[in-house]
């Protein structure tokens, strides 16, 4: 199995157009080593002919144009067989508007996740105006074959955020994806957005060979701090990554191959590659993703 990171950033990438914290100064101005991301999503693949994507983000054609493997083979006829949603976030959402040119769309989503595309934001019923989705609802905890040899198994990740849009009902509104190679028996963990790292969540992490995870924020109030936000990273809806109950030191200690942070906002000191904060994440044995990233399952 191969994972492909397409896009690393939380929403609004890096640097964010309308932000001047140090690391978007930096990234801009060169005056640190680090290089820009686009908005998160992942391709996967147990075959590298058929692959599937996790979420859509807004920068989806780049991103698309930017791995070859995706581009299309015959006439219009793409290796992009399905998109696979944790949440209705619009920056894992709003891509799907740019699938709009495909002869189809398989999409597989949460019922609660499904809803709010479609009564909270209306995005699905813009899209199926321009070419037929075929909703495949996921549910959690449930073995879901996508062929060529990939499985998948959802499993719910419990959030206070408050809702935008949509039903206001817990459950389904975030999950992570387990993801299986059928053939060597492999899996990974693809959990970019994870408020508490419940026992149920961390059970779901047993024996995977690689996690991606959310990497939002280093510090809980690091909006704050910056005077960019009122709300901490729990509030919404990410566990940050310092702290004694934070997950580099709740998942540095798991005995999984390789776990790599993604989703990162642009304030996060570790987009800075000569931050102590970095190279704290590194002495723990743990990556920080970027675009461009290929994993092997």
């Amino acid at each position: 199995m191969w994972l492909r990171v397409l896009g690393s950033a939380a929403g609004g990438g890096f640097p964010q157009w309308n932000c001047s914290c140090p690391a978007c100064r930096a990234v801009r101005e060169g005056s640190r080593p680090c290089r820009p991301r686009t908005q998160s999503a992942v391709a996967v693949s147990a075959d590298r002919r058929r692959w599937f994507l996790l979420n859509a983000s807004p920068d989806i054609r780049a991103q698309i144009e930017s791995f070859p493997a995706l581009h299309p083979h015959d006439d219009r006829a793409t290796p992009l067989q399905a998109v696979l949603l944790t949440d209705a976030e619009l920056d894992h959402t709003l891509g799907l508007l740019l699938l709009r040119e495909g002869r189809a769309l398989e999409l597989h989503a949460t019922p609660a996740v499904h809803e709010t595309l479609c009564e909270g934001t209306a995005l699905l019923r813009t899209l199926e105006r321009y070419c037929p989705v075929e909703w495949r609802p996921v549910v959690p905890g449930a073995d879901v074959s996508l062929g060529g040899g990939l499985s998948y198994r959802a499993f719910d990740v419990p959030t206070t955020k408050r809702t935008r849009f949509g039903p206001g009902t817990e459950q389904g509104r975030v999950v992570g994806y387990r993801l299986t190679d059928e053939h060597s028996g492999r899996s990974a963990v693809y959990l970019p957005g994870v408020q508490e790292l419940t026992t149920a969540v961390r059970e779901q992490l047993n024996d995977c060979v690689c996690l991606l995870v959310d990497g939002t924020c280093w510090h809980d109030d690091e909006l704050i701090r910056l005077g960019l936000a009122g709300k901490t990273a729990r509030e919404m809806g990410h566990l940050p990554i310092d702290g004694p109950d934070g997950s580099l030191d709740q998942l540095s200690s798991l005995p999984i191959k390789r776990t790599i942070y993604i989703h990162i906002n642009n304030t996060n000191p570790i987009l800075l590659e000569d931050a102590p904060e970095r190279r704290l994440v590194e002495k723990h044995g743990m990556e920080v993703a970027m675009d461009g990233l290929e994993v092997q399952v």
